[in-house]
């Protein structure tokens, strides 16, 4: 197991955005154990930080774009295969626009200014998901077969159909397999620029796409000026977008994925299935102990007790922004014996006693909270869609909506079995104790 890792001193940047055209400026910063990669819209003061998340992908053709409410970041998929291909887990980066900088069409820019700044290496694990079962995703004649390996290591593998491998140049087919490592990132694939088919170039145009887009920075296959930077340098950009995509998952990845034909859109596919195959493991009792809080960790940072402590364990932190917990629902539970013994249903504001539990971990997890409480002042936009009973798993979910001075603002759902039983936006002070 590896241990997690960020920048040693910021970096700053800027650029022309590939499809907006529009100068940005940009600065990394390195950010806590556990907070994994988040983009802030500095040009948008009140706009909250984007995690770099399957949850937050948002439909845009020809690039990744990530979306949080009123802000958006697009074409991220570059920058995020630099810092998985450099195993790189936790980084803010400042962006004074919407659209990353394309710098050379690549992720060898970021990768040059990410060791230039040194990556250091923090003192908590880093998450992995080792697949157990095949997934497959399939959208017209693109495929994506993600099937399990015995060893820890994301194996990427695209595979060119005919016309792709005669246009790809280099000689002799259009497929290619790699072990991800930063070693074989920077050596095979940091580099490959992006790329369009010169047949494509007037109608991207008309889209309003490639604005940002010259022969230096984008390889237009096709085109008989076009200098290639290294063989079949287009399947190069394949698997380097699939990795900037892959990065969406929020671990390591233990798989070998072979992809054929595949774009943004089946890539997302992808990623979406194995998160839920990751949260159905976690749900099931196998994740590490390492990766949450076990409940003697709870007590330690709360003050409720039983019977009124409503949480088993917390399985999932990102940072300050994002909480995941589990809550077993037994036949044992105390309120059960005088809340409709003969049919038993766990109370809603139980529901929310438990999603407000898990806000309060979340809160005081920062430094300016130690020795406070997280006092519950005000619950908004409830719904209570489902029961919950005994034999079910409770997992609730909270994500942190505002966070200024004394007052914090989140957002709690609750699911079992994957359908949605509670919801709610919760306003908590914190109040010295």
């Amino acid at each position: 197991m590896r241990m997690q890792r960020t920048l040693r001193t910021p970096v700053e940047f800027s650029g022309v955005a590939l499809h907006s055209g529009e100068t940005i400026a940009a600065r990394v910063l390195p950010a806590p154990p556990g907070s994994g990669i988040e983009f802030v819209r500095t040009d948008l003061p009140d706009a909250p930080p984007i995690p770099a998340h399957i949850s937050y992908r948002s439909a845009k053709e020809r690039r990744t774009r990530l979306q949080r409410g009123p802000a958006q970041v697009d074409t991220v998929e570059h920058l995020l295969a630099a810092t998985s291909g450099l195993q790189i887990d936790n980084l803010t980066v400042e962006l004074s626009g919407q659209e990353l900088p394309g710098m050379d069409g690549s992720s060898q820019p970021f990768v040059e200014l990410f060791k230039r700044a040194g990556i250091v290496e923090q003192k908590h694990p880093a998450r992995l998901f080792q697949l157990q079962q095949p997934v497959f995703v399939r959208e017209g004649g693109a495929t994506l077969v993600a099937l399990p390996l015995d060893e820890p290591v994301l194996r990427l593998q695209y595979v060119a159909t005919f016309d792709e491998a005669s246009q790809a140049g280099g000689g002799g087919g259009g497929s290619m397999v790699v072990d991800l490592s930063p070693t074989a990132f920077e050596s095979q694939i940091a580099s490959a620029r992006t790329f369009c088919l010169a047949s494509e170039v007037e109608a991207l145009k008309a889209l309003g796409l490639g604005k940002g887009a010259t022969r230096e920075n984008t390889v237009v296959v096709g085109d008989g000026e076009t200098v290639l930077r290294m063989d079949h340098e287009p399947v190069r950009h394949k698997i380097l977008d699939l990795i900037g995509d892959l990065a969406l998952l929020g671990a390591d990845l233990g798989a070998h994925v072979i992809a054929t034909r595949s774009g943004h859109a089946l890539n997302a596919e992808l990623v979406r299935q194995l998160h839920d195959l990751m949260q159905a493991e976690e749900s099931g009792g196998l994740v590490a102990r390492e990766s949450g809080l076990d409940v003697r960790e709870i007590l330690r940072m709360l003050p409720h007790r039983y019977p009124f402590l409503l949480l088993d364990r917390v399985i999932e932190i990102d940072g300050f922004q994002r909480a995941v917990a589990i809550k077993n629902v037994t036949i044992n539970e105390p309120y059960f014996q005088g809340h409709f013994p003969d049919a038993p249903l766990m109370p809603g504001v139980l529901q929310l006693e438990a999603m407000a539990q898990l806000a309060g971990v979340l809160l005081l997890r920062k430094m300016e909270n130690t020795g406070k409480l997280a006092v519950l002042w005000a619950i908004d936009k409830v719904k209570l869609r489902a029961p919950v009973e005994p034999g079910d798993q409770l997992r609730i979910e909270v994500e942190t909506q505002r966070m200024k001075g004394q007052f914090g603002q989140v957002k709690g759902v609750g699911t079992v079995a994957g359908k949605t039983v509670c919801e709610a936006i919760l306003t908590f002070t914190m109040v010295e104790v």
